[in-house]
C-alpha cells in the first residue's frame, strides 16, 4: 500500500462523526472476575466522512478523491477537527504544549508526540504526520528556529536538532497534525433521491498503521 501526502478535503471532513476506538479481550472467569487485555498500545480511529456531505458537488469530489486514492489502497492526511492540535480546541499552538523529550547529549532526533492524561495515567501518542510550517521547537523554554536549529520530517514527524540538546535539558513542542488513514470501504453507494432527501450516504474512513 502506497501512502498519498495529500489531505482529504478539510470542508468534507467537518461534520463527519469519528474518534478513538481501542480493542480489549475479556474473559469472564467462572467466579465472576474478568480478565482484561488489549492487543493494541495505540488506540485506531475511525470516521464516516458522509456525513460531512452538504451538496452533489461534495459528493462530486468526493468521488474524485475516492478514485484517485483506489478506493482502499491508498492512505491519505484525514483532519480531525476534534483532535488536531498540540493546544486545547481554544487556545493557540505554542512551542511549550508537549514535552517530547529531555536532552541525553547524544540524541539528535526526536518523534513528535502528544500525551494525554487522566488521573495521574498518561498516554503518549506518536504524531506521524504534522502540517508543515505549523511545528514550533523549544528547548529549556528557549523556541528555536526551523532550519536554523532544527528540521523537520514530515512524513515521520521527527525533530532533528542541529545542535544536539544538553543533557536534561528538557525539549518541548507545538504542532497542528493529521491522523494518516485510508477508506474502508471499497464502494460508494450514492442515490442522487435519496441524498437530497437528506439521507447522506456512509462513507468509512479508518486510521492506518505506518
Amino acid at each position: 500500500m502506497a501512502f498519498h501526502d495529500i489531505r482529504f478535503p478539510a470542508n468534507l471532513s467537518f461534520g463527519s462523526v469519528g474518534g478513538p476506538e481501542r480493542r480489549t479481550e475479556i474473559v469472564t472467569l467462572a467466579n465472576g472476575y474478568e480478565e482484561r487485555n488489549s492487543p493494541w498500545a495505540q488506540s485506531r480511529r475511525r470516521y464516516d466522512a458522509g456525513l460531512g456531505l452538504r451538496s452533489l458537488d461534495d459528493v462530486e469530489t468526493l468521488i474524485a478523491f475516492f478514485e484517485a486514492r483506489a478506493g482502499q489502497l491508498h492512505g491519505f492526511r484525514w483532519k480531525d477537527w476534534a483532535d488536531h492540535s498540540s493546544a486545547r480546541p481554544t487556545a493557540r499552538v505554542t512551542p511549550f504544549d508537549q514535552v517530547i523529550g529531555t536532552g541525553d547529549e547524544v540524541t539528535a532526533t526526536w518523534q513528535l508526540v502528544k500525551r494525554y492524561g487522566s488521573g495521574g495515567i498518561e498516554h503518549v501518542r506518536p504524531i506521524l504526520k504534522p502540517v508543515a510550517g505549523t511545528v514550533v521547537v523549544a528547548v529549556e523554554g528557549d523556541q528555536l528556529q526551523e532550519a536554523v536549529d532544527w528540521t523537520l520530517d514530515v512524513d515521520t514527524g521527527r525533530v532533528t536538532f542541529l545542535e544536539v540538546p544538553a543533557q536534561g535539558a528538557t525539549i518541548t513542542a507545538g504542532f497542528e497534525f493529521d491522523v494518516p488513514v485510508r477508506f474502508d470501504t471499497d464502494r460508494i453507494a450514492v442515490s442522487v433521491a435519496s441524498f437530497r432527501a437528506g439521507d447522506v450516504p456512509s462513507v468509512p474512513i479508518v486510521e492506518v498503521r505506518l
